[in-house]
């Protein structure tokens, strides 16, 4: 019998199990895929929002802002990466400046702190590339930049060091009330017990508050397409900009990412498919359009991928973080679409809260709030990179040439708490395969590592999971 169990392992469902890891207590996270970090978390815009566009009053605007605060702290604690770049939203006509200014009022009511309206030549002294017909923008120096998995897998793992369970590859397909109190949660494969639960499950999340409570919800997938342009691109703005948001969201943004690439979109789409995250050379060609309204000659011919993400939509555009009215002891954790990541620890805070009060848990005085992430050799001098590989010499074999990844940060992924398991999962720890080649050299090299640590068979190797195996057969020679 679990105290509580989430389900979810994306931002908003790690946060809550870092948060409860710090009471005592029997927790769990069950998670659909083979890792943490793989639905909206691992593919959205990485933005920190400062929180001047959510409805003042909201819970969306309140956590917003709670969440930004807590974010250049909670990442020299957990070791991710976080950057105060700031961010501009910009107007391309001056009937336009008057939206600005509701947003900069909007955002002071909901505690937004720096906000102030630019004119032309600002602007452009801040980002020299800004479009030709930018008027006016508005600039809030408290807009940042994250990685969305590196702050995923950090709570995830930090939870998991404070005795947190996770159990992957374990889909919920039921969810009844338990006679004796609580829940029962039925999987493929295997029945789980728990007197709270958490339902951190987003674009799933009205699935399975539907199956407790007689009052419905309604999620909807809003796919977003994103263009990823390699680093050469990446100086090409220095801070997030947006374009004015309208009916679908903050628009088109184009911004630096923290590791050194720039980054174009999303489009938005309501769409029926929860798995939906194809691209479309429709939606590519809407970002390109759309961008350049903002930013002029951004180097498109510097692309390298293309990827979509699905936002957790509902109706009335906001967080749903409550109890459930008709069903005791079960927590919605729901709506959670932009900002949800830049909200994703203050979102953890208040669930647990929730958790807390229901079952009235203790503090655990063993909670450790700090966690060292995968050593990256580039941060050091030359003289300390020389010593480490002469200690360990796998941090001298370059896996990946494009992002310079060496075997020894493949084999920490790997070993880790949560360690890899795919190639995904290798990618998302330590970046190797998300250069420029996408990993057309490095594939063949880590697949070996990953046979060799966890003792398969590289016809086991997935890139994602199950139903994902990199290897299909074999060639008439019998080789692989």
């Amino acid at each position: 019998m679990y105290d509580v169990i989430i389900i979810g392992a994306g931002a908003s469902g790690a946060a809550i199990a870092r948060e409860l890891s710090r009471y005592q207590g029997r927790f769990c996270v069950l998670e659909k895929e083979a890792d943490i970090c793989c639905g909206t978390s691992k593919a959205n815009s990485g933005i920190v929002h400062a929180g001047f566009d959510a409805e003042e009053g909201s819970l969306m605007a309140k956590l917003n802002v709670e969440g930004n605060k807590m974010m250049e702290k909670l990442s020299k604690e957990l070791d991710f990466s976080y950057q105060k770049n700031g961010s501009l939203v910009v107007c391309t006509n001056e009937s336009e400046v008057e939206k600005l200014n509701e947003l900069l009022e909007r955002g002071k009511r909901n505690g937004v702190e720096g906000l102030q309206i630019l004119d032309r030549e600002e602007l452009k002294a801040l980002e020299p590339n800004i479009s030709d017909e930018a008027v006016a923008a508005l600039y809030a120096p408290t807009g940042g930049i994250v990685c969305p998995f590196g702050l995923t897998i950090a709570f995830a793992e930090n939870a998991a060091q404070n005795g947190v369970e996770f159990c992957l590859d374990q889909e919920v397909k039921k969810i009844e009330r338990w006679i004796a109190g609580g829940y029962r949660i039925c999987t493929q494969d295997t029945m789980y017990e728990t007197k709270v639960i958490v339902n951190a499950a987003g674009v799933y999340a009205d699935v399975f508050h539907n199956m407790v409570s007689e009052k419905k919800i309604h999620i909807t997938a809003r796919k977003g397409e994103y263009f990823l342009l390699d680093k050469t691109a990446g100086g090409h703005v220095s801070h997030t900009v947006f374009t004015l948001p309208g009916k679908f969201g903050k628009g088109v943004l184009v911004t630096p990412t923290v590791h050194g690439n720039l980054l174009v979109g999303p489009t938005a789409m309501d769409i029926e498919e929860k798995e939906g995250t194809d691209t479309t050379a429709q939606g590519m060609e809407e970002i390109r359009k759309k961008a350049q309204r903002s930013v002029k000659e951004i180097p498109f011919r510097q692309v390298i991928t293309g990827f979509a993400g699905l936002r957790a939509h509902e109706e009335g555009h906001e967080f749903i973080i409550k109890e459930v009215e008709d069903a005791p002891g079960f927590i919605d954790c729901a709506g959670i679409e932009s900002p949800g990541l830049t909200s994703a620890p203050a979102i953890g805070r208040m669930a647990a809260e929730l958790a807390k009060k229901i079952l009235d848990l203790k503090e655990n005085p063993a909670f450790c709030g700090a966690r060292k992430g995968i050593l990256n050799p580039a941060e050091l001098t030359a003289k300390e990179r020389n010593e480490l590989i002469r200690k360990n010499p796998a941090y001298g074999r370059i896996v990946c040439r494009c992002e310079m990844i060496s075997e020894g940060e493949i084999l920490d992924a790997i070993h880790r708490p949560l360690g890899a398991t795919t190639m995904d999962g290798i990618k998302r720890r330590t970046r190797a395969g998300m250069g420029r080649c996408q990993a057309g050299f490095c594939t063949p090299k880590t697949m070996e590592i990953l046979e060799r640590e966890l003792k398969i068979r590289q016809e086991e190797i997935t890139k994602n999971g199950a139903g994902s195996e990199m290897i299909v057969g074999r060639n008439k020679d019998g080789k692989i």
